[in-house]
């Protein structure tokens, strides 16, 4: 049986077993309407010209994970950033494992969806944000509508600061010969207040995952949002990230991604601004190798006046690997004193590996700055010879090259530990130890 009628079959057993409020139901069912008309995206899709799912859907993945899985904090510990206080919500299959975890409801919420999308405290909350700015015409974030029972629960009311990180993880112990998991996260956060939060996904074994993760984010007026993705994952897993913000008036919002390892990783990231004086950030780095394939598609909707976004991402590209970089703003009449900057920068570092890039701007309105560029190219002859010359030798020339094309991007990273970890994470990728911090 194909994955896709394997999930379409298996959707009424599932939501005959997960108790949810007759609201959450009518949307499921909706959704599974609309992944069971589109299916699975193809290279025929424009969004999808240059990434194909067609090797991951081979796999007859297990969908359902039924109980939490054994697994003890030193097998996982290194995964966590461990040397900062913070909240932790962890999830082993899928499933939430409060012993793992710590989580809070001391004027704040961050817990789990499993409890928000069940729990009649929660149901306002629900009907106010879930579902609400995510593309219900995406195949693959309606099957993760239809399916979404479990995943972080974040909310943060109006003028509360939240005094730590939230570190949200997920395991695959890969128990199953295959499995395919979809964590749907909420972010909900008030007027004037601030948190920052850190993501990671990740395989314990080299059976094959798939995991369809939808995330959304509401900012409220001059709320602040910092999140990281750190993705380096094992070589037979594969990650798409739908990750949908909504920012309201002066509020500020930032996502960092980090994209060093895994099969295949598509993130797709959309901002949509409704109020004026808004900031986006959104950069990432890329390092890959091998086989590997990673896509970064973005899109800022500036649908209001004097707003600005920032996107600068930058890759390193090695062996066989690919990437690709789709980029888009869009400005929309009314959206007069736009400033709207998009930059995408490659290194190839061999003959072999590929870079699709398209940068896109669509503007409509006539009093804007707004620009984007994109190179692609090796390292620089020059710089390598004037560093062999200083005795260094050529393996560590070039790593120095490298971490000084990712510096700008790693600049903005608020918490020093994140910062120290992508670091060293860029290090290992390099293949070298570097004495010094960017």
């Amino acid at each position: 049986m194909e994955l896709k009628d394997k999930l379409i079959s298996s959707f009424m057993a599932f939501e005959n077993r997960v108790d949810v409020n007759h609201a959450v139901h009518d949307i499921r069912t909706q959704a599974i309407k609309v992944f069971e008309e589109k299916g699975f995206p193809t290279k025929k899709d424009e969004a999808w010209k240059y990434t194909s799912l067609n090797a991951l859907l081979k796999n007859d993945y297990s969908v359902f994970p039924e109980q939490e899985s054994s697994v003890e904090f030193n097998d996982i510990k290194k995964y966590f950033i461990h040397d900062i206080d913070s909240y932790r919500i962890v999830f082993i299959d899928g499933v939430f494992s409060s012993h793992l975890s710590e989580t809070t409801h001391e004027g704040i919420d961050v817990c789990t969806m499993g409890a928000a999308l069940t729990k009649p405290k929660y149901q306002l909350v629900i009907e106010n944000y879930f579902n609400k700015i995510v593309d219900k015409e995406d195949s693959l974030t309606a099957l993760n509508t239809a399916f979404s029972r479990e995943g972080a629960f974040i909310n943060v009311p109006k003028g509360k600061v939240v005094q730590k990180p939230i570190q949200v993880l997920y395991f695959s112990t890969g128990k199953e010969s295959a499995q395919m998991v979809q964590p749907r996260n909420l972010v909900v956060v008030g007027e004037n207040a601030y948190v920052q939060i850190i993501e990671r996904h990740q395989s314990l074994n080299l059976n094959p995952v798939l995991t369809n993760a939808v995330t959304e984010i509401h900012t409220s007026k001059r709320g602040i949002v910092d999140y990281y993705k750190i993705q380096n994952d094992q070589e037979s897993a594969s990650l798409i990230d739908n990750t949908y913000i909504s920012q309201q008036q002066n509020s500020h919002a930032s996502v960092h991604t980090f994209s060093f390892g895994g099969k295949l990783t598509r993130n797709n990231l959309q901002f949509l601004h409704k109020g004026e004086y808004i900031n986006s950030t959104l950069k990432g780095v890329t390092i890959i190798e091998d086989k590997q394939h990673v896509d970064h598609s973005t899109l800022v909707h500036h649908a209001t006046p004097n707003c600005e976004s920032h996107q600068d991402y930058k890759g390193i590209y090695g062996d066989r690997s690919t990437g690709v970089f789709n980029g888009r703003i869009i400005v929309e009449k009314e959206a007069q004193k736009t400033n709207g900057f998009q930059q995408n920068n490659n290194i190839l570092v061999s003959d072999k590996a590929t870079i699709n890039a398209k940068p896109q701007l669509e503007i409509f309105a006539d009093d804007v700055k707004c620009s984007h560029g994109c190179t692609i190219g090796q390292l620089d002859e020059e710089a390598m010879y004037y560093l062999r010359t200083r005795g260094i030798p050529k393996k560590e020339a070039r790593a120095l090259l490298m971490y000084a094309f990712a510096n700008n991007v790693l600049e903005s990273v608020k918490i020093p530990e994140v910062k120290a970890r992508v670091n060293k994470l860029i290090a290992m990728k390099l293949g070298v130890k570097i004495g010094f911090d960017l």
